[in-house]
């Protein structure tokens, strides 16, 4: 069985955002694997310790990003690829177009990504590859089951669980409870040092650039207003709710 697995290298969630001319730093920024991501890789390795196979761990983004496939490898990943190409670096129809043709360099079994990247929250990437490959997808999965060539599947579904079978070959993305990610080992962070990783660019994999241009452009960034202390309405009730409209319209003026 072969498995590949999408990565996003983002940054730690508990780090301070800051923003200079509309653009989010970098600066001394700490960078992750995407937490969803996480459950994605645990999950490939998991399934390749239980059915044998081959997991291949992919991610389009700067030299960086090696640190984000270092891990995964560290933890079980038998390869790793990064396209290192700044000409493609785009939004997510532009990295769907990147993706598909890396797998399609190769015949997978299952294909499992996170269900979104915390930087930006689409939760396109997942959808748009498997479109793009003509294969079934299933997001936001919490439970896999793998026997004779399909999958069976759980996902939360407002409170209850939805169960959902599909044949291989198949995209699933990984939702939070799907496992509990394992650290890296010391033997295997040692061993990853070893691995090599594929670069690629746009030209390796024949790609045109203006034929998958972005369709979309980020023209600012800006953080929340901060919060304002809250109000207490006193009083009798009828009093209250004519003082609440009365702020709602002057004030807050939505209404």
């Amino acid at each position: 069985m072969k498995i590949l697995v999408l990565l996003k290298q983002t940054f730690d969630t508990e780090e301070t955002i800051a923003l200079t001319k509309g653009k989010v730093s970098e600066d001394g920024v700490k960078f992750v694997i995407n937490p969803y991501d996480e459950y994605a890789v645990e999950e490939a390795v998991s399934i390749k310790e239980k059915h044998g196979g081959e997991v291949t761990v992919v991610t389009v983004g700067p030299s960086r990003a090696e640190a984000a496939l270092r891990t995964a490898l560290a933890v079980g990943a038998d390869k790793a690829v990064i396209v290192e190409d700044e000409s493609v670096f785009g939004d997510e129809y532009m990295i769907s177009k990147v993706l598909a043709s890396v797998a399609k360099r190769d015949t997978y079994d299952l294909i499992i990504g996170g269900y979104m990247a915390v930087d930006d929250g689409a939760a396109q990437v997942g959808p748009r590859l498997a479109e793009e490959l003509g294969i079934p997808h299933i997001s936001t999965i919490t439970r896999m089951e793998i026997e004779s060539g399909n999958i069976r599947v759980e996902k939360d579904m407002e409170g209850d669980i939805e169960i959902i079978e599909a044949a291989m070959p198949v995209l699933v993305t990984a939702q939070q409870g799907l496992n509990e990610p394992r650290y890296p080992s010391l033997p295997g962070i040692m061993k990853a040092k070893k691995k090599a990783i594929e670069r690629i660019t746009a030209a390796d994999l024949g790609l045109n650039i203006e034929e998958i241009l972005s369709k979309t452009e980020v023209l600012d960034q800006f953080l929340p207003p901060k919060k304002v202390a809250g109000k207490v309405l006193e009083g009798e009730l009828p009093h209250q709710v004519s003082e609440l409209v009365e702020l709602l319209r002057n004030e807050a003026k939505v209404v």
